[in-house]
């Protein structure tokens, strides 16, 4: 992927033969969805940022770790049945995708230290939520953290066309014109339940990619590493598996 990082393959799990993979590393697992983002945006958007935040956080945290820092590879389906209304959509739903995140952590903790879900798509949240509960009551060193961008728009808009004019500007295409519906996301919510995005937007926009640049997305992007570096270092994670920031008013549990 475009961007400023280096040593892109360093801590690819997929690269790797077996020998190389050394005791107990930390393993990010980038989660994503495979849905519309609007008529400008590619339906891997979300896998997109996912993969690229887990890999940047991993080699920002290598230098500083005692083991081996390793990104698997994403799972691109979630759960995006808000979203089956536009072509190119392929959500497996809560229930698949929860069976396939228990599953690929139990695989993985026989030789894995720690795994940290890292979730590119908010309608994984209820799934996350519930099958990282389940995998932490089994025992097993797992959490979850989402690629925050505070005060970013819902779907689509000008945060996310940011974001992939940094990452993947060659899969952006002609936003400036593209309509979404601007308001926030609290205010369409029943809506979005009741009867799916195209309902409440046409375009499948939640906000507006007028002014999105890739500068922007840089900084986006930052944040978000810098974030996930800082949760994963702090190791807090609340009673649904979610990783803390170190300065949140939360008592503290381990992953």
């Amino acid at each position: 992927m475009p961007g400023d990082r280096a040593g892109e393959s360093a801590g690819s799990l997929a690269d790797r033969a077996w020998p190389e993979v050394r005791a107990d590393p930390l393993v990010l697992l980038p989660i994503g969805s495979t849905e519309q983002h609007g008529p400008h945006l590619p339906l891997s958007t979300d896998t997109v940022i996912a993969q690229a935040v887990a890999e940047r956080a991993a080699d920002a945290l290598r230098p500083r770790s005692a083991g081996q820092v390793l990104v698997a590879p994403p799972l691109a389906y979630g759960a995006s049945g808000e979203h089956a209304d536009f072509p190119g959509t392929i959500s497996i739903g809560h229930e698949a995708l929860g069976a396939v995140i228990v599953e690929a952590v139990r695989s993985l903790a026989p030789w894995a230290g720690r795994i940290v879900l890292v979730n590119g798509h908010g309608g994984n949240v209820p799934t996350l939520d519930a099958a990282v509960r389940r995998l932490r009551d089994e025992g097993h060193r797992v959490a979850w953290a989402a690629c925050q961008a505070p005060g970013g728009d819902a779907h689509a808009g000008r945060t996310e066309t940011s974001v992939m004019l940094h990452l993947a500007p060659h899969l952006v295409r002609p936003f400036e014109e593209v309509a979404g519906d601007p308001r926030p996301l609290a205010a369409i919510m029943p809506d979005l339940v009741a009867r799916g995005v195209r309902a409440v937007s046409p375009s499948g926009v939640l906000g507006a990619p007028a002014g999105a640049s890739a500068d922007e997305g840089r900084r986006i992007v930052r944040a978000m590493v810098s974030s996930l570096v800082r949760r994963v270092e702090g190791g807090r994670v609340d009673d649904r598996g979610r990783l803390l920031d170190p300065d949140a008013p939360h008592g503290p549990r381990r992953p």
